[in-house]
């Protein structure tokens, strides 16, 4: 329904009254629904005024879906293992495009240097807007979310290997940025 109204963070959701009609349920059900929403944060009610759709990235139910989700083992391990796939299948992107991408790299050179960039997780950030893939960043951030679950924030104490992974971008060469990549990979599963 949101789709297909084509709302955005701060539109007016509709009445409980059209709800119920365009879903054909009981109005109760609609204000269990819209209850459990606004308790998520996904939504929020004005006295007078009605209830808007709020920003889903500020909700916390990534949180509250992975003490479930990341009880098992073996999902630990795909979400890291997917997490790293990802991030080298941008990095194979960036590099492809890396005429196009030099004063994006430059800049991120510069926030390394300047600690602007201070975690590999803020690193990757900025390489996957430069990927231009918006679908790609969207999966990269929810699925970030639930790593961070898992471990702690990766520092960048060292500011020479991210560097040099930058500079392997900037060279269009991918086999140096991913060999880079999996090197900080290793140091970091040994802090």
């Amino acid at each position: 329904m949101i789709d297909c109204d084509g709302l955005k963070k701060g539109d007016k959701i509709p009445s409980e009254r059209e709800l119920s009609e365009r879903l054909n349920v009981g109005r109760s059900s609609v204000r269990e629904a819209l209850r459990a929403l606004e308790l998520l944060g996904l939504i929020e009610t004005r006295r007078g005024e009605g209830t808007f759709l709020r920003d889903f990235r500020d909700h916390q139910l990534v949180e509250l879906l992975s003490t479930f989700i990341l009880q098992d083992a073996d999902v630990k391990n795909d979400v890291e293992h997917t997490k790293e796939l990802l991030e080298k299948d941008c990095l194979r992107l960036v590099a492809k495009e890396h005429m196009e991408q030099k004063s994006g790299l430059a800049t991120i050179t510069d926030s390394i240097h300047s600690k602007q960039i201070q975690s590999e997780d803020e690193l990757f950030k900025a390489i996957f807007y430069l990927s231009k893939n918006r679908l790609l960043l969207k999966i990269w951030f929810i699925l970030n979310q639930y790593h961070s679950q898992l471990s702690s924030e990766r520092k960048i104490d060292d500011i020479d290997l991210p560097l040099k992974l930058i500079a392997g971008l900037m060279e269009g060469d991918h086999e140096q940025a991913i060999q880079i990549y999996d090197e900080m990979q290793k140091l970091s599963k040994q802090r």
